[in-house]
Parts: C-alpha cells; structure tokens; sequence
C-alpha cells in the first residue's frame, strides 16, 4: 500500500512524457508540410532554411550524434537546419512560447462563422411583437387591478360621478347669479335646493302617475291579452288554444317554483333601496362641496401630480369641465325634446300613462343610442297592449321622427363639436360601462368616452408644442426657410 501513490504518480509522469511526444510529432508534420507545399506557408514567412526559432525545440539538442562527429558538419550550438535533430523523442518547448498558450489554427483550416447574437437572430417584427404584448399585458392588468378597486367601492364611485354630472348642469347657474353680484355661498344655496328639489318634485310626479293609473292599466293589459289571444287563434301561424294554455300554465308553474327567490329578491331589494338612498345623499353632499369650493379641490387635486405634467394637467382640466358641461347640457336639452314631443304623440293617441312614458324616455335619453331604443320599445308595447295594432304602429311612427330629428339636427346643433365621438365607440363605451356597472355605467361610459377624447388630444398637442420649444432654434438655410416672409406687396423692410 505505502508504494501505490509512488507508482500513481509515475503513471502520471508517464501520461504526461507521452503527450508531449505526441504533440511534437504534430508539430514536426506541420512544419514538414508547410516546408513542402509554398501555399501553406504562413505569410512573411519566406522560403528557404528556417529560423532558430522555428525549431527551437531541435535546435536545443545539435550535439554530437551517436557516431562522435558534428551534427550538420559543425560545432555550432545551433545550426540552421537541423533534420536529425528533428526526430529526437525528448525535444523541449519553444522557448519564447508561454506555457500556457494554445497554438494558433493552421491557416488552410476552414473559417468559422461566429455564433450571432441571440437578439439580432431574432426577426424584427417578433422583437416589435414582443415588445407590444408585455407592455400591453401589463396595462390590461392594470385596468383588471382599477376595475377590481372601482367594483369594490362602486357605491361611492357612482355617487361621485353622479355628482359630477349635476354638478356640471348646475355650475353655470352659479356662475351667473355670481355675475349678477350675489355671494358665493347663497348662489351655491340657491342653486343647489333648486336643483334638489326639481329633480325630487319630477320623481314624486312619475310615481305619482304611476299610482293612480296603475288599475286602469291592469285591466287594459288584461284586455289586450284577451285580444292578443284571439288574433292568435285567428292568425295564419296555426296556434291552437291548448298551446295558448300550455304557455300560460308554464309560467305559473315557473312563478310558483320560484316563489323563494322572488322572496330573498324583496328582501335584498330593502337592501338596494339603503343603498339608493345612501348614493343619494353622498351625491347631494358632494355636489354641494363641489359647487362651493370646486376650483379649491381642484388645485389640491393638481398638487398631487407630478411637477413635470402638473402643467399640461392644468391645461386639461379646464378643457375637460367644458366638454363634461357642454355633454350634460346638451344632453338635457335634447332629451327635454324628445320627452316633449313623444309624450304629446302619446297623449293624442290616448294611450296611458302617457306623462310617466315621457318622464322615462327623459331618463333614458342619458344612455346614448341604447336608451332611445329601449324607451320607444316601452312606449310601443304599452300602446300594443292597450290599444292595439294601430296605435303601436303609430306610436312606433312618433318615436323613429322625433329620434331622427334629434340625431341629424338637434345633436349637432346643441352639442357642436364639443363632444365627438364616433358611433362604434359609443356602443362599445355603453356596453362596457353597463358590464361593469349596470345601468350607472351605462350612464357614465359616454362623457367619460368624450372627456378622455378630449384629454388625449389637448395632451398630444401640448406635447408637440413642447418638443418644438425645447428644440434647438433653426439657423443657416434652415433659418432663411422657416423665417416669416413680408405679405405680398409689402415693403420687406416693415
């Protein structure tokens, strides 16, 4: 055992002595070919006998050969050219070459192409792609995240914007009893029971009607099933009596299984009305903050931007209040039409509930394009009901006039070019507002479609306007192009 780490390391040395014999026998074959073939030679490197250097490791060994005499026929130490020398086993390193260097390439060995880098490999419109749909995702996630934080506090955001939207119809009354000289605080009073107490007098009226013709019109629903059923029965669709009954029977059985969750819906319908009345009250209050003191609010809202957009901010505020103002106004004026002049269609034609009709297609003319359409469809299955035929189909005649006068002639007129936005957008707008939150997000979606229009656009030519300032001033022929030139017929010197 005390000899196995003796004959390790001699098997190691032994390893070793033959390496470097099998790399000199390499070395000794390629000098011995680029010798041969002038092609191979390295340039600068000129034919003829080599230098000491080239053989170094046989140069190192020209002593006497086995037979006494000189090697090369001379005693020098190093001779020029030494063959025998060559195919001595043991011959040394080079001795200006570094231990540890690795050899160069032959110069016939084929060239390599280096490996590319591994972002150029890839093509540009994958990289563009790429670089989209991250920043892409990330936004989506942010706007998961906002709709989360709004879904969560719903009530309070509704009532919010709400606020916003009343606030915007009655601020210009505010701003002009406060031209005619009267304060501040009594115009915002005066203001705002007086908007208060009109919007609760018109709520009071709607119910007010609907109470008091609610029996009249049972019974002439009633009436127009009875007439309903028998057209059916007279129609070419061949409906026989018992499938009339089959249908009815249906939907008392269908009632009749679902009388608990018409329970638990009243009881949870206590709990919307809290909620109603709660919204209501957060939206007095904060309309009546935002009358007095909005200006106010509005400068603490601008100190918590950065100070680097706090001024293109500052100019899209303004903006963004007179579109908002500009939409309800508007909004109101053309719905106070529609109600007017579909209401008097409805009272001519004798069909009930003709004021309550009007104050619902007031309300629902707020909900662009969506709102006009259910509203008439209201109007037309009332009038069906009670009337019948003709009266729906006149009524139907009322509700398509009275919307096509307002959509090619009362909106561009009233609302101008203060809100633009194109039809597709308001659909879309409409139903994603109604997704998230129903009938209130209906509402909001379009003067949130008009205000953010008008934002991104100031904020566009706000910052063209910068880039062009911070740029360097034009000199040279650039100077000569952009400088204004006299009016045509002017003296230059002027």
């Amino acid at each position: 055992m005390s000899r196995l780490p003796q004959w390790v390391g001699g098997l190691g040395a032994g390893l070793t002595r033959i390496a470097q014999r099998l790399e000199d026998q390499r070395r000794r074959a390629e000098a011995a070919e680029e010798e041969s073939d002038p092609e191979l030679r390295p340039a600068g490197r000129a034919a003829g006998p080599r230098a000491p250097h080239d053989d170094a490791y046989a140069g190192t060994y020209t002593g006497a050969q086995p037979d006494g005499g000189p090697s090369g026929g001379t005693n020098a130490p190093h001779a020029p050219h030494a063959p025998e020398a060559a195919d001595a086993p043991d011959a040394p390193e080079d001795a200006h070459q570094p231990p540890d260097s690795v050899p160069a390439p032959p110069t016939y060995a084929p060239a390599v192409a280096p490996r590319p880098d591994p972002v150029a490999a890839v093509p540009w419109g994958v990289r563009v792609a790429a670089e989209a749909s991250w920043r892409l995702l990330i936004l989506a996630a942010a706007i998961w995240v906002l709709a989360k934080v709004i879904t969560s506090v719903q009530l309070a955001v509704l009532a919010f914007v709400a606020a916003l939207l009343i606030t915007a119809l009655l601020q210009p009354t505010v701003a002009w009893l406060k031209r005619r000289g009267v304060p501040r605080g009594l115009a915002t009073a005066l203001t705002f029971i007086a908007g208060f107490v009109i919007m609760g007098l018109v709520g009071w009226f709607v119910v007010w009607q609907v109470q008091d013709n609610i029996d009249s019109v049972s019974s002439r629903i009633q009436e127009g099933i009875t007439e309903l059923k028998g057209w059916l029965l007279d129609s070419p669709f061949h409906v026989t009596e018992d499938q009339i009954n089959n249908i009815a029977k249906n939907l008392q059985d269908a009632v009749g299984a679902n009388t608990e969750a018409i329970t638990s819906a009243g009881l949870e319908g206590v709990t919307v009305v809290l909620e109603v009345l709660t919204g209501i009250l957060l939206a007095m209050f904060t309309t009546l903050f935002l009358l007095y003191d909005g200006r106010r609010i509005w400068n603490w809202v601008l100190k918590l931007v950065p100070s680097a957009a706090r001024e293109g901010v500052a100019g899209a505020g303004p903006r963004a209040w007179r579109t908002l103002t500009a939409y309800v106004r508007g909004t109101v004026i053309v719905a106070l039409i529609d109600a007017i002049f579909i209401g008097i269609g409805l009272y001519f034609l004798d069909v009930p509930l003709a004021v309550p009709l009007a104050v619902f297609i007031f309300l629902f003319a707020f909900v662009p394009l969506v709102g006009a359409v259910v509203s008439g469809a209201l109007a037309c299955v009332v009038a069906l009901v009670t009337q019948g035929v003709f009266a729906a189909l006149m009524v139907l005649a009322v509700v398509l006039a009275v919307q096509q006068i307002e959509g090619h002639i009362l909106q561009p007129f009233i609302l101008g070019r203060a809100v633009r936005v194109h039809p597709l957008a308001v659909i879309l707008s409409v139903a994603a507002g109604g997704l998230v939150a129903g009938i209130g997000g209906a509402v909001v979606a379009v003067p949130l479609v008009a205000v953010t229009n008008t934002v991104v656009g100031y904020l566009r030519s706000y910052s063209r306007e910068q880039a062009l300032r911070m740029a360097p001033p034009p000199h040279g022929a650039t100077a000569l192009d952009v400088a204004p030139s006299p009016p045509k017929g002017g003296d230059p010197r002027d």
